[in-house]
């Protein structure tokens, strides 16, 4: 099901031909990964390695790059990508998503919190009754800072504290109940 909404919203905001600076990107990417309805996939760009990712949100593709321009989805890295996926989408290792309580190893771990977002986390932290900034100041971290680490990630930059403040939301769950008023 994710690969055929996936394809559907994909072809219907890529309604035109690929541009130059895209074309050249285009069968290009490694550690291609699709996680139900989101693809993340890696590309050598002029100034690094970019991540790449396209997810769908309401049924309309929601695009992220790591470059300096990409942050909102609109450079030509997200867009290679986009037809990448049209052209060859069994190119993608399916990634199945585990829930928490099936992570049993190391390698689940990571495998899990690659597939959860800190803004996904932080939501269901909000819903457990705990605030961004009470959660940031439990793990001494400034919420100015809490705010920054998701808003990159959002955008395919990372922070290296990243995983560290992911690790802190799994510890949260199991451990504290704030009974909600």
């Amino acid at each position: 099901m994710g690969e055929d909404l996936l394809k559907i919203a994909i072809e219907a905001s890529r309604k035109e031909q690929p541009g130059a600076k895209a074309k050249r990107y285009i069968g290009n990417f490694f550690d291609r990964i699709r996680i139900d309805n989101k693809i993340i996939a890696k590309v050598e760009g002029n100034h690094g390695i970019y991540t790449v990712s396209i997810d769908i949100k309401d049924n309309l593709t929601d695009s992220a790059c790591s470059c300096y321009i990409g942050g909102n989805g609109y450079c030509h890295h997200c867009e290679a990508l986009a037809f990448t996926f049209l052209n060859n989408p069994d190119s993608f290792m399916v990634s199945k998503h585990k829930t928490l309580k099936e992570v049993r190893n190391l390698n689940q771990v990571q495998a899990y919190l690659k597939g959860k977002s800190l803004d996904s986390l932080l939501h269901e932290l909000k819903a457990q009754g705990i605030t961004n900034k009470e959660f940031a100041e439990s793990i001494e971290m400034n919420p100015r800072n809490l705010s920054s680490i998701r808003s990159s990630e959002l955008r395919n930059r990372y922070y290296n504290e990243l995983g560290a403040v992911k690790l802190a939301c799994l510890w949260v769950f199991e451990h504290i109940k704030k009974p909600k008023k």
